[in-house]
C-alpha cells in the first residue's frame, strides 16, 4: 500500500511540471502581445505627430580659394584644419612680373604727361601768335584808314590842279607834284592792302595749326587717362598676389605647394564657415502633405546619440533633389519604374546657446524628427 502510494504520489508530480511550464508560456506570450500592442499604438500615435528621416546630413557655407591672377606659389601661410579670419593672408604669389608691369605703365604714364605738356605749351605758342598777328591786322586797318585819307586828300588836290592847269593859272611842276602825291597815296593804300591779306593769312595759318595742337591736346589727355587705367589695372594685378581669406572659419585640405603654379580661377582648396551650420534633410514626397514652415524640428546626430539639437523648418526646395543630379531621370523613355522622390528641406537650430551646435561639421549625418502640430 506504501509503495503505490508512493507511486501514486510520483506520478502525481510528474504531472503538475508541464501545467506550471505551459502558463509561463502564456504569460510571456502575453507580455509580448501587450508590449507589441502598446509598441505599436504608440508608434502609431507618434506617427500621427511626426516626420521622421535619416537621410539628412549637416550643411554649411563653403567660401573657395581662387586666385585673380596666375603665377607660382611663393609663400603658404595656413594648414590643414587651421582656423583663420576674415582678411588673413593664405598664400603668396610671385610678384616679379607683375611689379616690371607696374613700371612699365608707370613710365607710359609719365610719357603720356609729358606729350600732354609738349602739346600745351604748343598750344600756348600759337596763341600767343594768333594774339600777335591780330594786333598787327589791327594795325595795318589803322594804317589803311590813314592811308584813305591821304589818298581822298592826294585826289582832292589832283583834281583842282588838273583844272587849274588847263587855264594855266599852275606851273607844269606844281600839277606834277599833285599827280605824284597822288600816285604814292594810292601806291601806299594797295601796299597795305596787300600786307593785311598776309596778315590775314598767316592769322588763319596759325589758328589752323592751333587747332591742331589744341587736338593733340585732348589726344594726349585721352592716352594720359588710358595709361592711368593701365596703371591702376597693374597694381590691381600686384595686389592679387597676395590671397586673403574672404570669410572666416577652417581651412580645408591644402592642395597647394611652393613652387607650384596656379592658373587665374583655379580652385585650390577651401574655408568651411562653421559658425552658420544647418540640416539639409531629404523627405519621401509622401512626407510632405503636413509639414509645413516654422514647425519645430528634433535633431539627432550620430556624433551625439544622446544630445537633442532644437532646430525649425525654414524652406522647402524648389524641386526634388533629383532634379539637380548630374543625370536627372527622364520618365518619359523606355520603361517606367515609379521611385518615391525626395525633397531638400531646409532645417536651421533655434537654440543658439548650444555649444554643441559649433561642434558639427559639414557632411555629418543626422536624424531629424518633425514636428507636426
Amino acid at each position: 500500500m506504501a509503495q503505490h502510494s508512493n507511486e501514486t504520489k510520483g506520478h502525481g508530480q510528474k504531472d503538475e511540471a508541464p501545467k506550471k511550464k505551459s502558463n509561463v508560456f502564456v504569460i510571456v506570450l502575453g507580455l509580448l502581445v501587450i508590449f507589441g500592442g502598446w509598441f505599436g499604438i504608440s508608434k502609431y500615435i507618434h506617427g500621427q505627430h511626426h516626420e521622421e528621416t535619416d537621410d539628412a546630413q549637416i550643411d554649411a557655407y563653403i567660401s573657395p580659394v581662387i586666385p585673380r591672377v596666375s603665377g607660382y606659389v611663393k609663400e603658404i601661410r595656413v594648414q590643414d584644419n587651421q582656423i583663420v579670419k576674415k582678411g588673413d593672408t593664405l598664400l603668396i604669389l610671385d610678384d616679379r612680373d607683375l611689379s616690371i608691369k607696374v613700371d612699365q605703365a608707370e613710365a607710359a604714364l609719365a610719357t603720356a604727361q609729358s606729350n600732354l605738356g609738349a602739346a600745351q605749351a604748343t598750344t600756348n605758342a600759337s596763341r600767343a601768335n594768333i594774339a600777335s598777328t591780330q594786333a598787327g591786322v589791327s594795325t595795318i586797318d589803322a594804317q589803311i584808314d590813314a592811308a584813305k585819307v591821304n589818298l581822298w586828300r592826294a585826289s582832292q588836290d589832283y583834281d583842282r590842279y588838273s583844272n587849274l592847269i588847263k587855264d594855266h593859272s599852275i606851273t607844269q611842276q606844281q600839277y606834277e607834284q599833285a599827280l605824284a602825291a597822288k600816285q604814292t597815296a594810292e601806291r601806299q593804300l594797295q601796299i597795305l592792302q596787300q600786307q593785311k591779306n598776309q596778315v590775314t593769312q598767316q592769322t588763319n595759318a596759325v589758328a589752323s595749326q592751333s587747332n591742331a595742337t589744341s587736338s593733340q591736346v585732348s589726344v594726349a589727355g585721352s592716352v594720359i587717362k588710358q595709361r592711368e587705367v593701365d596703371l591702376a589695372d597693374a597694381k590691381l594685378n600686384l595686389s592679387y598676389t597676395v590671397v586673403v581669406a574672404q570669410e572666416s572659419g577652417l581651412v580645408s585640405k591644402v592642395n597647394v605647394q611652393p613652387g607650384q603654379y596656379v592658373q587665374s580661377g583655379q580652385s585650390l582648396f577651401s574655408i568651411v564657415l562653421n559658425q552658420n551650420t544647418w540640416v539639409v534633410g531629404n523627405f519621401k514626397e509622401t512626407q510632405l502633405e503636413k509639414m509645413k514652415i516654422g514647425q519645430k524640428v528634433t535633431v539627432y546626430a550620430d556624433a551625439y546619440p544622446s544630445h537633442a539639437f532644437d532646430a525649425v523648418i525654414t524652406s522647402f526646395a524648389p524641386a526634388t533633389g533629383s532634379r539637380f543630379s548630374l543625370l536627372p531621370a527622364d520618365n518619359a523613355s523606355g520603361n517606367f519604374v515609379k521611385v518615391v522622390s525626395r525633397v531638400p528641406i531646409k532645417i536651421e537650430f533655434s537654440n543658439k546657446a548650444d555649444t554643441l551646435v559649433n561642434q558639427l561639421r559639414a557632411g555629418m549625418n543626422v536624424n531629424v524628427d518633425v514636428h507636426l502640430d
